[in-house]
C-alpha cells in the first residue's frame, strides 16, 4: 500500500492490499461510510508524520491531495468494504488550521476513531450531519459543489486566520474527505462543535435576522433539545446579557461579516447555546450510545483486537487540557448584572457563496414576500440585517 500527497486534480494513486492480515486498526460501524471515515481519517492523518511541514503555505498546498484506493476481496465486509477510495483535500492546509486551535494530530485522530453519532437534521438539507462521541467535532456531509466553494474560498480564509491569529467566530475548519463507497462519492468536512461538549445546553438558537420562515417546526420543538430559529428567539422574549463583553463580542462578530461579504458569503447563521448555571447538568453519556454502531475494533481480516485504540494512545476526556480549551473557545459568561446566571457559547455557523441560484431565489422570494425580511438577500443586505438583530438581542 502506498500514498503520497499530490498537487493539482489530474494526479491519480492507486493501492492493493496485497496481504490478508493487515493490522491496521478500523472500527465496526453498521454504516460502511463511517467504517470507511474512521479508517481514512487514521490513515491520511499519519500520512503527514514523514511530512516536512512548510515555514509558509504555498498555492500548491492548496491544490494538495492524499489519496488511496483499495482493493481487496478477503476483506471481511461486515467489517469494512472490499473496495473504496479516500481522498482528503489540501492535508497541509487544514494541518495548519488545526495547529491554530491547539487540534493535536492525536486528539484528532482519538476523536474520529469512534463511530461519529448521527444527528437528526437540523436543515432543509437531505444529507447526514453527525457528531463525534466526544462532541467535539461536526461532520458534516456536504456536496460536490460545496467543496468547489471551499477551495475558491481556502486561500483567503487562510489569510484571515493568519491576520486574526485565529482569534475569530467563523467556522473552524479542521479537515475535508471524499470517500468512495459502492461507487458513490460522498464529501464531508469536519469543523469544530460549537457549543460545550461537557455541559447540558438548555436552549439553542439558530438565528439569522430574518422573520421569514424562520420557525422551528413542532416536531423540531418535540425533540429533547431542539434548535430553535429567530421567531423563537423573539417569542421566547430571550436577551443575551453579557454586559461589558458584548463590545469585544461585536467587534469580532463585524469584522468576521465583513470577511464574509468580501467573499461574496452569505446564508450564515449565528449558533447560540445556553447553559443555565442554576440548573447545571453535564451532557448525558448515554446519547453516545445512540448511533447504532458496535464500538469493537478490527484488523483488516475481520480478527477482533483487544486495543479499542488504533493510535495506541489513551483517548482524550472531556476533563484534559485540550478539551477543556477547547470547550471555552466560544463561551462568555452572563454579566454580574443579569438576571440569570447563565452561559452562552456563540459562533458562526455555515455559509453559501452569492451565485445565480442565491438570485434567483431572491427574486422569487422579493415578489413573494416583500425584500426586507427574507434570507435570501444579497450579501452586503444580509450582513447589515444580521449585524443590526445581533445588535438588539445582545445587551
Amino acid at each position: 500500500m502506498s500514498s503520497k500527497i499530490k498537487s493539482g486534480h489530474k494526479i491519480k494513486t492507486k493501492s492493493k492490499f496485497k496481504v490478508q492480515h493487515q493490522k491496521h486498526k478500523v472500527f465496526r460501524a453498521n454504516d460502511p461510510l463511517l467504517s470507511v471515515l474512521m479508517w481514512g481519517v487514521n490513515f491520511t492523518n499519519r500520512q503527514l508524520d514523514n511530512v516536512n511541514i512548510p515555514v509558509m503555505l504555498l498555492p500548491e498546498h492548496f491544490r494538495a491531495y492524499i489519496k488511496i484506493r483499495t482493493d481487496n476481496q478477503n476483506f471481511n465486509k461486515e467489517v469494512m468494504p472490499s473496495h473504496f477510495k479516500v481522498k482528503e483535500y489540501c492535508p497541509l492546509v487544514f494541518r495548519a488550521f488545526r495547529e491554530y486551535w491547539k487540534i493535536h494530530d492525536s486528539s484528532f485522530r482519538d476523536s474520529l476513531s469512534d463511530s461519529p453519532i448521527p444527528l437528526d437534521q437540523l436543515t432543509k438539507s437531505t444529507l447526514p450531519i453527525y457528531l463525534s462521541s466526544d462532541r467535539r467535532f461536526i461532520l458534516k456531509c456536504i456536496t460536490k459543489e460545496d467543496v468547489g466553494q471551499i477551495h475558491q474560498v481556502l486561500p483567503e480564509y487562510h489569510r484571515y486566520i493568519v491576520e486574526t491569529q485565529g482569534d475569530t467566530l467563523l467556522p473552524h475548519f479542521y479537515a475535508m474527505y471524499r470517500l468512495t463507497v459502492d461507487d458513490k462519492e460522498n464529501y464531508i468536512l469536519v469543523t469544530k462543535n460549537v457549543i460545550s461538549s461537557r455541559l447540558r445546553i438548555h436552549a439553542k438558537y439558530d438565528v439569522k435576522g430574518s422573520t421569514v420562515d424562520r420557525s422551528a417546526s413542532d416536531k423540531e420543538k418535540s425533540k429533547g433539545s431542539p434548535t430553535l430559529k429567530d421567531n423563537d428567539f423573539i417569542n421566547d422574549k430571550r436577551i443575551i446579557e453579557i454586559g461589558d463583553q458584548k463590545r469585544t463580542f461585536m467587534d469580532k462578530l463585524k469584522r468576521d461579516v465583513n470577511f464574509l461579504v468580501t467573499q461574496y458569503l452569505m446564508d450564515y447563521s449565528l449558533l447560540i447555546g445556553i447553559h443555565d448555571i442554576e440548573k447545571g447538568g453535564v451532557q448525558e453519556k448515554e446519547y453516545t450510545l445512540t448511533s447504532g454502531s458496535e464500538m469493537a475494533t478490527s484488523d483488516l481480516s475481520g480478527n477482533e483486537s483487544d486495543n479499542n485504540n488504533p493510535s495506541g494512545s489513551e483517548s482524550p476526556t472531556p476533563g484534559n487540557e485540550e478539551a477543556l480549551w477547547d470547550d471555552e473557545t466560544f463561551m462568555i459568561r452572563s454579566s454580574e448584572n443579569s438576571a440569570r446566571r447563565e452561559l452562552y457559547w456563540m459562533a458562526l455557523i455555515d455559509f453559501t457563496y452569492y451565485g445565480m441560484k442565491k438570485k434567483g431565489a431572491n427574486v422569487a422570494k422579493t415578489m413573494k414576500y416583500g425584500g426586507d425580511e427574507i434570507s435570501t438577500v444579497n450579501p452586503e443586505h444580509y450582513a447589515r440585517r444580521f449585524l443590526d438583530f445581533i445588535e438588539k438581542v445582545i445587551v
